[in-house]
């Protein structure tokens, strides 16, 4: 029996040539969801990667405030990058990643420069989770219309996974 939950990754034939190419850079988050295999996944280590930088050499309110900043910017573009996408690769194409990167950022959100690099990794552990099992009402919002279906349920996972991540550093810096 075939898994309802996996999706295809075959794309129409010939619809990537005709797909404009900012639309589709900003759906697939620059690319890299054409690798091949679980591309959500990269999605969301592109996120990490992109975000690194700042972990790394900013101040924790710059970090704070640019991933603010890519987040609201990015769930713009990737909303209406993901309806032009549904328009040349069908419904939710797996190959659409910017949901996932959207999610993400928002999941690293408590990871300011001050905490571990444990936390990283924890972050995007966390983030898949929600985003795979889809637990807590992060299914319902899939049904939500075009592009703001694709990024509701990535945005919500990784305010789960934010949460989460909040709760353990207020335990782990304050207890």
């Amino acid at each position: 029996m075939a898994n309802p939950y996996r999706k295809s990754t075959r794309l129409p034939e010939g619809s990537t040539a005709r797909f404009p190419i900012v639309p589709r850079l900003i759906a697939t988050s620059f690319g890299v969801g054409f690798l091949p295999l679980c591309p959500g996944t990269w999605g969301a280590l592109a996120a990490i990667v992109l975000w690194l930088p700042l972990y790394l050499w900013a101040s924790a309110p710059v970090a704070l405030w640019v991933t603010v900043a890519a987040v609201a910017i990015f769930t713009v573009a990737g909303t209406w990058a993901s309806n032009v996408a549904e328009r040349y690769w069908g419904e939710d194409p797996v190959v659409a990643c910017i949901d996932e990167t959207v999610g993400q950022w928002i999941t690293l959100l408590p990871v300011a420069p001050f905490c571990p690099w444990w936390e990283i990794v924890l972050a995007l552990a966390l983030f898949r989770f929600f985003d795979i099992f889809k637990p807590l009402g992060i299914r319902s919002t899939e049904r939500l219309p075009g592009g703001w279906g694709m990024m509701a349920d990535d945005i919500l996972a990784g305010i789960y996974g934010a949460i989460v991540l909040l709760i353990i550093n207020l335990t782990w810096y304050y207890v």
